[in-house]
């Protein structure tokens, strides 16, 4: 990391579909191989399968899911003394959203047998519930938080 200037935040175009800068990014997170048009093509299925199960619009229930697994607090690492403390610290906004879209790619992902698209489908349906993998994971980055709670005051 360069200690002479802060790294340029890259603008991220909005998708063409839904004209949104969210899901734009969350097909970059969901692409391997620098295979933009076969992550689009899962994100865009995906949100067709969710208009099917649910009663709203796809990316309103996207978006709903998203706020529920955003993590608010996070614990950092922090040697002090030749002892490694947990501090929980806040997670800056930019934060909150990659870990919340790399938690649904991930718990997505992990979901037994099926393809790419119903698995997403069904683990975005379960966050805007707040049930599922990727809110299990907030919940537990909570648990961690608050269990360390008392070393808060170490924070820098």
């Amino acid at each position: 990391m360069s200690r002479k200037h802060k790294a340029e935040v890259r603008e991220v175009l909005p998708d063409p579909k839904y004209q949104d800068v969210v899901v734009s990014k969350f097909i970059n997170c969901l692409m391997v191989g620098g295979k933009k048009s076969t992550a689009e093509a899962i994100v865009y299925a995906t949100f067709e399968e969710i208009e099917k199960k649910g009663q709203e619009e796809a990316i309103k229930i996207f978006k709903k899911a998203l706020n529920n697994v955003k993590p608010a607090v996070e614990v950092k690492s922090r040697r002090i003394g030749g002892a490694n403390y947990q501090i929980p610290v806040e997670v800056r906004p930019s934060r909150r959203q990659s870990l919340a879209l790399r938690w649904l790619r991930d718990y997505a992902s992990e979901r037994n047998g099926k393809s790419m698209v119903e698995k997403l489908s069904e683990e975005i349906l379960d966050a805007a519930n707040n049930r599922g993998g990727a809110v299990k994971k907030r919940e537990d980055v909570y648990k961690m938080a608050e269990a360390n709670k008392a070393f808060a005051h170490l924070k820098w």
